[in-house]
């Protein structure tokens, strides 16, 4: 039975929530008149090489954008085993209401069919675009991270349950200590207070956020990776269908 992901990703270029589903534009047919033949064979020659030239930079694109991308996973938070087969990366912004959905109702899907099991284990990476205080909320889980990286799911869901309006400056750092505190995190408050403020992990979150944006091209949040490959799902069931097919006999 399919289990459905009730909500629409949020877009990256668009600054708003747009369904995956449409958000791809259709092209328009354009008429290009053809052009008028020129006496002798130069002109046609030239053409020749650019088509071919032209012809090797697209081959050459789409090679290189089907590769997948060899993430440092012993860089990113994991939930799971480190042995486990397949690995997902999210890149989420603690701002965007949309991972706050699948915090709350993919993940914990996640957990329980492949987590628990040992079959794949879930990574998590920075992609801080929403506002300012988005680099904040980010800053704030990576300190936990440095502090007691156990604790760092918790932290995780914490923020996301207490996840205030995107369009309001709502992840400041007294909340954001404030909130660990709620979820009870056994870690040094007052330092990762101290952490906040001072912006420990700012450069790392930047680099994150660069590589979603420039290298990997990715278009908003949640964005999910599987085994280095972007996935566009819709569903839960579009990403088991894709963990399914990387265990293949295994599952």
């Amino acid at each position: 039975m399919a289990r459905l992901l009730d909500y629409e990703p949020h877009d990256r270029k668009e600054g708003r929530l747009l369904s995956q589903s449409k958000s791809s534009k259709k092209k328009k047919n354009v008429y290009v008149p053809p052009a008028k033949q020129k006496k002798g064979n130069g002109a046609l020659i030239w053409l020749t090489i650019a088509i071919a030239f032209i012809a090797v930079v697209i081959i050459l694109g789409i090679n290189n954008s089907s590769k997948p991308h060899a993430f440092d996973y012993k860089e990113l938070p994991r939930l799971g085993a480190e042995d486990a087969k397949v690995k997902l990366v999210e890149f989420g912004d603690y701002k965007c209401p949309s991972c706050k959905v699948f915090s709350e109702q993919i993940k914990p899907l996640l957990v329980k069919d492949y987590i628990e099991t040992g079959k794949a284990a879930l990574y998590f990476a920075n992609y801080a675009f929403l506002g300012p205080d988005s680099v904040t909320a980010a800053v704030a889980a990576h300190s936990v991270y440095l502090q007691d990286p156990e604790q760092f799911w918790a932290y995780n869901d914490a923020i996301y349950a207490n996840q205030g309006d995107e369009n309001t400056v709502w992840a400041t750092p007294e909340r954001l200590v404030q909130i660990a505190k709620d979820a009870k995190l056994d870690i040094d408050f007052d330092k990762l207070l101290s952490d906040i403020n001072a912006g420990v992990g700012s450069d790392k979150v930047a680099e994150e956020s660069r590589l979603a944006e420039t290298t990997l091209k990715v278009g908003g949040t949640p964005s999910l990776f599987v085994d280095g490959e972007q996935l566009k799902f819709n569903n839960y069931d579009d990403i088991k269908k894709a963990i399914d097919e990387k265990l293949g006999s295994d599952k």
